[in-house]
């Protein structure tokens, strides 16, 4: 397995990132069995491992925390805070200074644990200032919560306001941004990945499979199987234009994966390991099987002519539409409600 830095902090993590989204309700509702897989991606080599308060409604932290018993020492151990944990409290949610310091203490008992290594804010929120959100984490790392912490999903521009208030303020900072990226969503890379290049920020790249779409079962003569199609049954309706040219380049994608010996696994997570702004790609088993399929893909290194043919089938930047990903980035949605006229 091999190890990278995570931005400037002087810690090294795997270039594989357990992602535990489906441990329980979510996906694999077996306890045992999810900390199966987690115990065989670290007998693997992967010493980094990302959850979230929101995975199930903690039920995923509650899994890892059982998982790392004993092994606690040695994990960079990262989870998120943002989404909604109680429909009936409008407060537990977002990124306020209230809800952060009260949601890092519940995350810390699930997980059985004293401290976070990386503590991370799930989606950029219009609505709370970054100074208000900056402050809490800054309170943490000083009182020995966290160690550090980081964005996600958050547009370039909000990576960089957030860094110079950090600054102009006195705070901690963002060390890493977790970003959604693969061959065929790489948006990222006309900016968000240059923005973490100059701040010397680690980048923790989701969905590098594109959401099921460069699993290798996703095909233009077949359905997808998951239940995951049934959830979010947009992201692979035959009938949309988009969807059928990410189902094109699948297909181109395969090929090219077939002529080199490797599966269209291996091809996408050599792809979003190769881009010298990534620090480590988050993958998401449910099952051992997928677990296996991915650990093929480590130390992994395409060859130049192969990344060559991939820009040419998804040339740098493409992004197929907004919400191909099954879901609006929050500064969309929040921008267009400003643009509606009041009621």
């Amino acid at each position: 397995m091999e190890y990278r830095d995570l931005g400037r902090t002087g810690v090294q993590v795997s270039a594989f990132c357990l992602g535990t989204m489906m441990f329980g309700a979510w996906g694999n509702t077996d306890h045992d069995e999810s900390i199966r897989i987690i115990h065989r991606a670290l007998d693997a080599g992967v010493n980094f491992v990302d959850t979230a308060d929101v995975y199930s409604r903690g039920e995923s932290e509650e899994i890892l925390g059982k998982a790392l018993k004993g092994r606690r020492d040695s994990i960079v151990l990262a989870t998120k805070v943002h989404g909604v944990m109680d429909n009936s409290d409008r407060n537990a949610r977002g990124n306020s200074r209230r809800w952060i310091v009260r949601e890092v203490e519940n995350s810390l008992r699930r997980l059985q644990t004293d401290w976070l290594d990386l503590y991370q804010i799930h989606r950029w929120d219009l609505e709370t200032d970054h100074e208000e959100t900056l402050g809490a984490l800054t309170d943490l790392v000083r009182a020995g919560k966290i160690r550090y912490f980081g964005s996600s999903t958050y547009p370039a521009h909000e990576i960089v306001r957030a860094q110079w208030i950090a600054e102009r303020r006195g705070l901690e900072r963002f060390v890493c941004e977790q970003p959604p990226y693969s061959a065929l969503v790489r948006g990222i890379e006309a900016d968000v990945l240059p923005v973490c290049e100059q701040f010397g920020m680690g980048v923790i790249v989701w969905s590098p499979l594109a959401g099921g779409y460069l699993s290798g079962k996703v095909r233009r003569d077949n359905e997808h199987p998951s239940s995951r199609a049934q959830r979010i049954p947009e992201r692979f309706d035959r009938s949309r234009p988009d969807n059928q040219r990410k189902l094109d380049a699948v297909e181109a994608l395969i090929e090219l994966a077939e002529s080199r010996g490797l599966t269209l696994i291996q091809l996408a997570l050599g792809f979003v390991l190769a881009h010298r702004a990534v620090t480590s790609a988050i993958i998401g088993p449910r099952t051992m099987e997928h677990l296996e399929g991915q650990l093929a893909a480590a130390d992994l290194v395409l060859s130049p002519d192969v990344l060559d043919r991939i820009d040419e089938i998804v040339p740098p930047g493409t992004t197929f539409n907004p919400v191909d990903r099954g879901w609006t980035p929050p500064w969309v949605a929040q921008f267009a409600l400003r643009r509606r006229a009041p009621a």
